[in-house]
């Protein structure tokens, strides 16, 4: 049966995150009778997908994503893969691709969509991930980008947050920078690439790259490096938050809406790929 891989991208701002949740609810009943406990489809961007694709091969598919954004998350390259038995012939990918999106809702668009080797994991296979975290600065609140940013009022001095995102960069074990409860045996990760721009006046943009990622490791950084944009940190004390393998010690998690996975590289996109 052939396997897809495709490239997602969504607004997540009205999606409960990426993965399929079906928890118990309590449906109200029209004749009057007490509520009834059913489970019910969260609004997810992997249910909404499997949807699509069943209405268009005619039969159900599990669909697998690289990466479990959490509810309030975007993507511009969401990497997921699925198997079907559906045989088409002709230009395959782009027609089912676009059948697809013909039955997906506005806030998210399969951007590319190509058959794969049987044996693909979307998770699996990741060799780096890309996220960035955006950032308003200023008295007035954004208005065209709003869902796709964290508005601040006060500006921030985005060369120390720069400085301080370079000391984040390596192995490292970053316990402080994981939520509680996060799952993982291990909390060292390497970190290829931290670094904070400011492309435009009032806007703040943090971009970290690695091969993977603890649960709300990036919007930790985040909070910890606008701690050092408004001088209550500094940069070296990154150091020591690192060392201190404490939650407590590093800064908030910032809120889900600034949040966007930008990019996720293979092995079968190239070496030049792989590097980035």
């Amino acid at each position: 049966m052939p396997r897809y891989r495709m490239t997602v991208a969504y607004d997540g701002t009205d999606f409960c995150g990426w993965q399929a949740q079906r928890p118990l609810v309590d449906v109200e009943q029209s004749d009057g009778a007490p509520p009834t406990r059913e489970r019910t489809d969260l609004r997810t961007v992997q249910h909404v997908l499997e949807v699509a694709i069943r209405d268009v091969v005619r039969e159900e598919v599990s669909v697998l994503g690289a990466s479990r954004t959490d509810s309030g998350v975007h993507a511009v390259m969401q990497t997921a893969a699925f198997t079907t038995s559906d045989e088409r012939r002709g230009p395959v990918d782009e027609r089912l691709g676009l059948a697809v999106n013909s039955r997906l809702p506005e806030d998210v668009v399969i951007t590319d969509l190509v058959r794969t080797r049987d044996d693909f994991d979307p998770i699996r296979d990741c060799v780096s991930k890309g996220y960035r975290y955006s950032i308003r600065t200023g008295r007035l609140r954004p208005i065209r980008d709003r869902r796709f940013v964290h508005w601040m009022w006060e500006e921030l001095d985005h060369a120390a947050m720069h400085e301080a995102a370079r000391r984040l960069v390596g192995e490292h074990d970053f316990a402080s920078f994981a939520a509680s409860g996060h799952g993982r045996e291990s909390t060292v990760r390497t970190v290829f690439a931290c670094s904070v721009a400011r492309p435009e006046a009032g806007l703040i943009q943090i971009d970290v790259s690695g091969g993977g990622f603890l649960y709300n490791m990036v919007r930790i950084i985040a909070g910890t490096l606008v701690d050092v944009g408004k001088g209550k940190k500094k940069p070296e004390d990154i150091d020591t938050i690192l060392e201190a393998r404490d939650r407590r010690a590093a800064g908030m998690t910032m809120p889900a809406q600034g949040l966007c996975l930008m990019w996720m590289r293979y092995p079968e996109d190239g070496d030049a790929a792989c590097a980035s």
